[in-house]
């Protein structure tokens, strides 16, 4: 019985009957059509089951995904239904997304005829890491006079992992080393210094410097052709990540750490291209992961599994004991990227110290978010005096964040003032313009 789903169209032909039966009070003579009515609906029925649980085989229904999921991208979820029976077969297919994510089920309508196949591509879009099942799929298949469909459950057992976004750290490789970089947001800087050891000679994309032209290589390439040098290696560089509470505003269904998460993970990679050495470090009230830098493969692995479990707390950021561990962790001169959030001029000051101590030994550049719905809210026109002095605050506060980064910079601290959603191309865009400079070298 609890695979029987009535339809609309039984109920409709069930209220006919009750209308012609309430008739029949009325004039004895059509009474008879009242026992007709509920006979043939029954025979109907009848039929619709026979059809259903004798004639008619279920639909064979198959999910494939990533086993790794990546967090705020577009995954593809493939289903697979094929009709292994002999009879044509309409159905509904009612696809579950995990409760945790707040998501709503997507409905799939289909006909498939005999020994037939189809694929039903969509794709979905987790907003929280961890480990979650998808809900129970329902497939409704259709009867020949739809008055009952058949309902077929379909459990998930199997977990799924939601991991930082590994589609979005293949996709920044790619821009990366490809010659479409310049397109992708990605720039190419100016190399500053000749101390590097000369590599190759190859064609010239736009974006490279004029300087570094060929013009005897061009002369006989007839095509313009660049000196390449190589590039300083081995340089150490940390990702430090702060996990208190600023950190768990949200844009756009991802909190300030996910993003952060993110493109500490699209930097790992490049880093480790570039052959640098890259570490991490978390923090919150208390001290959290410490992985030492490293250039080895196996380091970007361990950097996802790391991240993979990441957590905000509900606790101020204790920038005093964070100071006091990396000083005593990093040894020699690294490029440290803090991932963290001020959003009023008090809790800058009170880190500061902190931050001036970390410049001493290090290159210390500092990542900052915008406020993007206090950006909305400061353009709205006004409909009240209420939206006219929020508008004027929302404003007030938007510069006091720009006048954080330009303090920080003033005094030597590397600053970085972005959205969310462009976090991970101004992160390396910074890196590669420090390490152009050369302003990793120890002094």
């Amino acid at each position: 019985m609890r695979q029987i789903s009535l339809s609309n169209r039984f109920f409709l032909l069930f209220g006919i009957a009750i209308v012609i039966t309430a008739m029949g009070y009325v004039s004895h003579q059509i009474i008879w059509l009242s026992a007709i009515s509920f006979y043939g609906i029954g025979l109907l029925l009848l039929c619709d089951l026979l059809f259903l649980f004798v004639v008619l085989k279920p639909v064979r229904y198959v999910k494939h995904y990533q086993e790794k999921l990546s967090l705020g991208d577009r995954n593809p979820i493939k289903l697979t239904l094929s009709n292994i029976g002999k009879t044509k077969v309409w159905f509904t297919v009612n696809e579950g997304y995990p409760l945790d994510m707040q998501e709503r089920t997507k409905h799939y309508n289909a006909m498939l005829n005999p020994l037939e196949s189809i694929e039903i591509t969509y794709e979905y879009t987790p907003k929280k890491r961890g480990v979650f099942r998808f809900t129970d799929t329902y497939i409704f298949t259709k009867s020949i006079f739809g008055l009952i469909e058949r309902r077929t459950i379909i459990s998930h057992p199997a977990p799924i992992h939601v991991y930082p976004s590994i589609l979005q750290m293949k996709r920044y490789e790619q821009m990366l080393f490809q010659q479409n970089k310049i397109q992708s947001g990605i720039k190419r800087v100016r190399k500053i210094g000749m101390s590097r050891e000369f590599e190759q000679i190859r064609n010239y994309v736009p974006g490279d410097e004029i300087k570094s032209i060929n013009w005897k290589a061009t002369s006989r390439k007839n095509e313009l052709m660049v000196n390449q040098y190589q590039e300083e290696k081995s340089q150490n560089v940390y990702c430090i990540i702060d996990k208190g509470r600023i950190m768990q505003m949200e844009s756009m269904g991802l909190s300030m750490l996910d993003y952060a998460i993110n493109s500490t993970l699209v930097l790992s990679n490049i880093c480790l291209h570039k052959s640098d050495k890259i570490g991490l470090f978390t923090f919150s009230d208390k001290l959290g992961v410490t992985l030492s830098a490293s250039n080895k493969r196996i380091q970007l692995k361990k950097i996802l599994e790391v991240l993979y479990a990441q957590k905000t707390t509900f606790q101020d950021s204790n920038f005093e004991l964070l100071q006091q561990h990396v000083n005593d962790k990093v040894r020699t001169r690294s490029l440290l990227l803090l991932f963290t959030n001020f959003e009023n001029p008090f809790t800058l000051q009170r880190s500061l110290p902190y931050l001036l101590q970390l410049k001493k030994r290090n290159l210390l550049v500092v990542v900052l978010f915008k406020n993007e719905e206090l950006e909305q809210f400061s353009t709205l026109s006004p409909n009240s005096q209420r939206q006219f002095y929020q508008g004027i605050l929302a404003s007030k506060m938007l510069i006091e964040k720009e006048k954080m980064a330009k303090q920080l910079n003033a005094m030597g601290i590397q600053t970085i003032l972005t959205k969310p959603e462009e976090l991970s191309t101004a992160v390396i865009n910074k890196y590669l313009t420090l390490k152009a400079k050369r302003l990793l070298s120890s002094v």
